[in-house]
């Protein structure tokens, strides 16, 4: 096998020495992100989970760019019940939020068939080689990070009680949730894991795990059925591209939401590059947020159609207007580069977490239905087999023999802190690990208004807003992770301060 050199930056130390072993194996760029990504969905519970939704995008060196969509989707197919009583949970975490958990909450997951089929069309490492860190992570147990702990507190009861097995790997004798750091293990993981790493994802969708886990999701009131999983596909498409002073971005397309909202962010930056953060580049980026995220909210959250809507906003943009005042969940993700010139980013999320674990698994179920402030239909959403909205965008840019790939968890604030990232990196030229770490704003809006996140070190025009000031960077503004390449300048990987996290070149 021939040997690459590749440059990851991943979520966790784990996941780093995942992918160090991959490419020390003969592994190129997405063999290092995927396996990387599987380790991440195995070993962050509460936060990720692998029965959910990711999206893969590659950017060969000698090929056109692709994202390979494994979002989630609507259950239901040849399902002869209306879902069962949904079961509302309110947590502190966030500020604040409700969900819905349970097996009525699981939509088909997706994360699984989108990596197998990256690892088919654009790897060179066996599938079961990507798998195998993931295998022995589970079978000897894996440290409880302490940004899953963080979550835990606030949905260790509330969530995650309602399976026997997840309970126990998470708490101990006395009930008590394991304190960070803390060896977890969680029965029948590394089976399962094993399993897929020889048999492959027919054993989820068509085989005797997917028969079980359909038949634990519809005992507890849930639509998913074997024939969802079955028909499941994962769906490449051409991502949407925007040139930003020389580089060529790509980033998620539609049905996703996130690529167009990070598309139209950075379309509103190209002709009048910003090549410093001050003032007025703040009150444009805050007047840009406000106009891209109130049209997200009033236009895209609930479109029929997201491809003529994201058209019509990009449109709106790239004509030198702002769209107007339209009257009116956990994440991971995971960077790496090759010295081919390949590039590969993956994010996946499985929600808030629906609790469910069936029986003899190890695997916890999504909640994606639940997730109230993307998917804002709830369990009415339909038909069966479209794909839920989503802000993941996992992306990647070129500029001559330079390549760079790059991502964020962090729900709504994806979008924004790869925006900042982008032009402080390509407008601005910060070092990479720099543009990762600047501080950074968010805007929310909501019925009662617009109200400003700003982290320490941002020097703020006159605004007539709520303000909340963070007193140190965190973990809220999303938790960037990129990986860079150019023959003259070499490697380059930031992972995000804001997140644990690590980074790995090699050999």
């Amino acid at each position: 096998m021939l040997q690459s050199r590749v440059a990851t930056a991943t979520s966790s130390e784990l996941a780093a020495q995942a992918a160090a072993e991959i490419a020390a194996d003969g592994g190129n760029a997405v063999d290092c992100a995927l396996g990387a990504a599987l380790l991440t969905m195995n070993t962050e519970p509460g936060v990720c989970a692998l029965a959910g939704g990711a999206y893969v995008t590659v950017w060969p060196a000698d090929g056109d760019p692709v994202t390979i969509d494994g979002n989630v989707a609507v259950p239901g197919i040849g399902a002869t019940r209306d879902s069962g009583s949904a079961q509302a949970v309110s947590m502190a975490y966030g500020g604040g939020i409700e969900t819905i958990v349970g097996a009525p909450s699981v939509a088909v997951p997706g994360s699984l068939a989108a990596l197998e089929l990256a690892s088919r069309r654009y790897g060179r490492a066996p599938w079961r080689q990507l798998v195998a860190p993931s295998v022995r992570a589970a079978r000897h147990g894996f440290p409880l990070p302490s940004a899953c702990h963080y979550y835990l507190q606030y949905s260790s009861e509330a969530v995650f009680a309602r399976s026997a097995d997840g309970y126990r790997a998470l708490h101990g004798d006395d009930g008590a949730l394991l304190p960070a750091g803390s060896r977890i293990v969680v029965e029948h993981l590394a089976d399962t894991l094993e399993c897929i790493g020889d048999e492959g994802s027919r054993v989820f969708y068509a085989g005797e795990l997917g028969a079980t886990i359909a038949a634990h999701v519809q005992a507890g009131g849930g639509r998913l059925t074997r024939a969802d999983l079955a028909d499941y596909r994962a769906v490449p498409r051409t991502p949407l591209a925007v040139d930003l002073d020389g580089w060529r971005v790509v980033v998620n397309p539609p049905p996703a939401i996130g690529g167009g909202v990070l598309a139209a962010m950075l379309l509103a930056f190209a002709d009048t590059p910003v090549r410093h953060w001050d003032t007025a580049a703040r009150r444009r980026l805050i007047a840009v947020q406000d106009a891209v995220l109130g049209f997200r909210r009033e236009r895209l959250d609930l479109s029929r159609d997201v491809a003529a809507d994201v058209a019509a906003l990009l449109s709106t943009v790239a004509d030198g207007r702002l769209p107007g005042p339209w009257t009116s969940a956990s994440t991971v993700h995971t960077s790496a580069v090759d010295d081919g010139g390949t590039a590969c980013a993956v994010t996946a999320s499985s929600g808030y977490g629906s609790g469910e674990m069936p029986p003899g698994t190890g695997l916890w179920l999504n909640n994606c239905l639940g997730e109230l402030e993307l998917n804002r239909r709830g369990l009415a959403a339909a038909p069966p087999g479209r794909r839920l909205p989503s802000n993941m965008t996992p992306g990647a840019a070129r500029r001559g023999d330079a390549v760079l790939a790059f991502g964020s968890p962090g729900a709504d604030r994806i979008t924004t802190a790869l925006h900042q990232f982008l032009v402080s990196y390509i407008q601005q030229g910060m070092p990479l690990a720099e543009a990762v770490a600047a501080p950074r704003l968010h805007l929310e809006r909501s019925p009662h208004g617009p109200r400003l996140a700003v982290e320490p070190g941002i020097e703020l025009p006159p605004l007539n807003m709520a303000i909340d000031h963070y007193p140190a960077p965190n973990m809220y503004f999303g938790g960037v992770a990129a990986a860079s390449y150019a023959p003259a300048a070499g490697f380059a990987a930031a992972a995000d301060p804001r997140r644990e996290g690590a980074t790995a070149v090699s050999p």
